[in-house]
């Protein structure tokens, strides 16, 4: 029986499950009367953090993590890992179930969870890659968010009857000024937050060599102007040059480079290669299907709001489906371009009382639909998801509540066509609910919570849009949770225990 024990929590978003899960774990070891110290590695950062003395004097280490957790300093110690939600449901099963199950450490050949020892690397999927990269993301996606929404709000100018006439910062007083500021400052992180992302699922596949290249690859990736297109490739390429970089740059790794170079080798000659290697894959191989993709397709949306000008509701449905398509994605972001310029070049020709709101509105009541609906099917049919999965939920929902759409990736990496499927339904649903009644948003977030965080004009009062929007949230759910069968779930726990 284990006399100490330590142990390391840790979710994908950085924030709940991190702190539960150290809590349960905590309170169990106290009631079984061990001593007990539990590192946290949330969004802030490592807290409580496990000594070199606290290492050593340890009978046994546990791991609770949804993350990628390097081991390697427990090496020799009888070592047990597994996800947060097995230390949230029960912590002194755990603990009970580590003491028989755990290893140590070191010993080559044997395996400890997830880790099979001699390598001393996890076994880890695409699913565990994409949540790591996201876990770094969320802290700048909802510090740009906000300060965006915060900055928006200020945006529009209004005459002596209280109507908004205007979008745009009033540089000068001092108020405006600040708030364009600001206003810069959130569109600096959203446009850094996809490289970010990137760089750390290319960390996860292939340590901090891999960082740069990815970075940079999915910078170019997202650039607009530098890919000759209406927008960037988003999400789905910054995943692409993520995993293209993560493995090259293992590759690389293996080679048996000279002594006089190895020093070098991790901070200069690999980082330049794997750099060099990505730019000319997204210049030569992903930007010019993205460039001339995206041009025709912001054609074709063109030429649907022409021909839908008595039928706003088509429209609507159009850019809500094209919303939830790729989460983030070439598809989406044209969507996002597309419903801003329309507004904008209305707004200029016939002014803020007859300008075309339609693509605007619709593409950002669509916006918080696959990662809230995911959250909303996992709540309610708990048992045909995995563990694993329940907590990428809940980073879903955080994400989902700010507007961020880029939550449900790791479920339609995992299943794509139903995933597709639920999302561009609901999405569609709720954009065209939006145009059919008239809403109007002018600002804020694209969310349920925007009726009360920005301005929206709407039949009834915070009602209506939330009615809009919660209906096509239900709509995902409805469709996840239906056509999921016991099949799906067998065949992901499967995999997880597999790994």
């Amino acid at each position: 029986m284990a006399k100490k024990i330590i142990a390391v929590t840790a979710c994908a978003a950085g924030i709940a499950h991190t702190y539960m899960a150290a809590e349960s774990i905590e309170k169990a070891a106290k009631e079984l009367g061990y001593e007990v110290k539990v590192e946290t590695d949330g969004a802030i950062g490592a807290e409580n953090k496990l000594t070199a003395e606290d290492i050593d004097s340890a009978d046994l280490v546990i791991i609770a993590a949804d993350i990628k957790i390097d081991p390697i300093r427990f090496t020799g110690k009888k070592l047990f890992v597994t996800d947060s939600n097995d230390a949230i449901n029960d912590g002194k099963i755990l603990i009970e179930r580590a003491e028989k199950e755990a290893t140590v450490f070191g010993k080559k050949g044997g395996k400890v969870g997830k880790i099979q020892i001699g390598s001393n690397k996890e076994k880890v999927n695409f699913f565990t890659h994409v949540m790591s990269g996201i876990s770094y993301m969320i802290p700048m996606v909802i510090a740009a968010g906000l300060i965006l929404t915060i900055a928006n709000l200020y945006a529009f100018q209004r005459d002596d009857l209280g109507r908004i006439v205007k979008w745009g910062f009033d540089t000068s007083t001092p108020m405006g000024q600040l708030m364009s500021n600001m206003f810069q400052v959130g569109q600096v992180g959203f446009k850094l937050m996809i490289p970010l992302f990137a760089g750390f699922v290319a960390n996860s596949i292939a340590d901090k060599p891999a960082i740069a290249p990815a970075m940079i690859g999915a910078y170019i990736a997202n650039d607009a102007e530098l890919l000759h297109a209406k927008s960037g490739g988003g999400f789905i390429a910054a995943i692409l040059v993520a995993f293209i970089v993560g493995y090259f740059v293992k590759v690389l790794k293996k080679i048996k480079w000279p002594k006089i170079l190895q020093p070098i080798v991790p901070i200069m000659i690999i980082p330049f290669i794997a750099t060099l290697f990505i730019s000319l894959v997204v210049f030569y191989i992903i930007g010019q299907p993205i460039a001339s993709g995206m041009d025709s397709l912001y054609a074709w949306l063109n030429w649907i709001n022409k021909s839908s000008a008595s039928a706003p509701i088509i429209l609507g449905a159009v850019i809500g489906a094209m919303i939830g398509f790729d989460l983030g994605g070439p598809i989406n972001k044209t969507a996002l371009i597309f419903g801003t310029a329309i507004f904008t070049d209305t707004m200029t020709k016939y002014g803020i009382q007859n300008a075309n709101f339609v693509p605007g509105t619709a593409a950002q009541a669509a916006i918080s639909v696959a990662p809230l609906g995911v959250w909303l099917a996992s709540m309610i049919w708990k048992k045909k998801f995995t563990t694993d999965e329940k907590a990428a939920a809940s980073a879903a929902l955080g994400m989902g509540l700010v507007g961020v759409t880029e939550g449900a990736i790791p479920f339609v990496a995992a299943d794509p066509i139903r995933m597709i499927i639920a999302n561009v339904s609901g999405s569609a649903v709720a954009g065209g609910l939006v145009a059919a009644t008239g809403c109007k948003f002018y600002g804020g977030i694209g969310s349920p919570l925007g009726t009360f965080i920005g301005y929206i004009e709407q039949p009834i009062p915070f009602v209506t849009w939330i009615v809009c929007v919660c209906a096509g949230i239900a709509v995902t759910a409805l469709i996840i949770g239906l056509t999921r069968t016991d099949k799906v779930l067998e065949a992901a726990e499967t995999v997880e225990q597999a790994e």
